[in-house]
């Protein structure tokens, strides 16, 4: 299990444009079209799967709405944090 995450986590989510809430964070990722949003999907699962941690997501077109939280802690943690960068870095 990780630990829950501070307020500087929860500051570094907001300042990359994350909505974070009490017990989870939200974003949304727009692509050029559904090919780059599906295979930023495919690269984050492959990320995610290696954290063991996985999001909460629904893909339209090239509209990608993304929920983290860590279910076994009801709220943030490191390791949504962790995902959070990888989301980011790889949506460029």
């Amino acid at each position: 299990m990780s630990d829950a995450l501070d307020q500087t986590g929860r500051d570094e989510l907001a300042a990359a444009g994350w909505t974070v809430g009490t017990a989870s964070a939200q974003k949304t990722f727009t692509f050029k079209n559904f090919i780059e949003a599906f295979g930023w999907m495919t690269s984050v699962a492959i990320v995610a799967e290696k954290l063991n941690h996985h999001p909460e997501w629904s893909n339209v077109y090239k509209t990608v709405d993304v929920t983290l939280t860590t279910h076994d802690t009801g709220g943030l943690t490191e390791l949504d944090l962790k995902l959070a960068r990888k989301m980011d870095a790889l949506a460029g």
